[in-house]
């Protein structure tokens, strides 16, 4: 059915791929026959099935450098990387990245399977009509990416523990930073704008012509689980109270109706 409603209403075919697991099923979807569906079984000899005859770049999770560095030691498939120690893994990788890797060679993916919260990230672009200079002009785009991912978080009642930053260049090079969010996770629009102009100051560009600046939310979680500190600052309990008047403003006409003064004019 999600099959059919995309390709009438988008014109775009879908793969689909179903297992226990969300590591397991975003591999299964790369390989789908003539109906579109992969399935691979919960069973554990399925799962070793599926997994280990496979280059151990394909496993999910495994990056073009993480892959070259295992295939030189000799780690050419999933079956090989799950037969090895942790230890092991994690000296070749790192400990939090080589443990994840691991766990994944043997079919374990600690991410809970929830169908009415499916978003683990959020991302927004804004692309600039010619390639600018003006560092007003990016922080009005940064704030203006703040402004849109917040209410989006807010109105699927989620929040964010890090946010990625993605600067590309006149050349279309890209400059990439990443944090995590120092008060904890947050969907206001305050503490994501300020991470956002840290993350860009954190590139030191001093001439560089900017083409477009993307921001994704990342570590996504529900609401409801993120304790809320009280902050004892007038003037962001004045933010807080002005966002809520905002969000049911937006909502009633419309995303993007009413927001901060400084993200209009310059960001496209």
């Amino acid at each position: 059915m999600i099959r059919t409603r995309a390709l009438a209403r988008y014109g775009l075919d879908v793969k689909i791929g179903v297992a226990s697991t969300w590591a397991l099923a975003a591999m299964a979807s790369n390989e789908t026959g003539p109906g579109g569906i992969r399935t691979v079984g919960a069973a554990r000899a399925e799962t070793e099935a599926f997994l280990y005859p496979r280059p151990v770049g394909e496993l999910y999770g495994v990056g073009p450098a993480q892959a070259r560095t295992l295939t030189s030691f000799g780690v050419h498939s999933v079956g090989i990387l799950a037969a090895l120690p942790e230890s092991t893994v994690q000296r070749i990788l790192g400990g939090r990245t080589g443990r994840l890797i691991h766990e994944r060679a043997r079919g374990i993916d600690r991410r809970a399977v929830v169908p009415t919260d499916l978003h683990y990230s959020a991302s927004a672009q804004r692309r600039f009509p010619i390639d600018t200079l003006d560092p007003a002009t990016v922080r009005a785009a940064l704030l203006s990416l703040a402004v849109e991912l917040g209410d989006r978080l807010r109105n699927r009642r989620q929040t964010a523990r890090a946010v990625t930053l993605t600067v590309t260049l006149a050349g279309r090079g890209q400059v990439i930073r990443s944090r995590r969010l120092d008060g904890g996770p947050s969907a206001h629009i305050d503490d994501l704008r300020q991470v956002l102009y840290d993350l860009y100051a954190d590139c030191g560009f001093q001439r560089a012509r900017i083409r477009a600046v993307t921001a994704r939310c990342e570590q996504l979680q529900d609401a409801a689980r993120t304790p809320e500190q009280l902050s004892l600052d007038p003037q962001r309990d004045d933010q807080l109270r002005a966002e809520t008047a905002i969000d049911a403003l937006n909502r009633r006409f419309g995303a993007g109706t009413v927001g901060p003064a400084a993200a209009y004019g310059r960001a496209v």
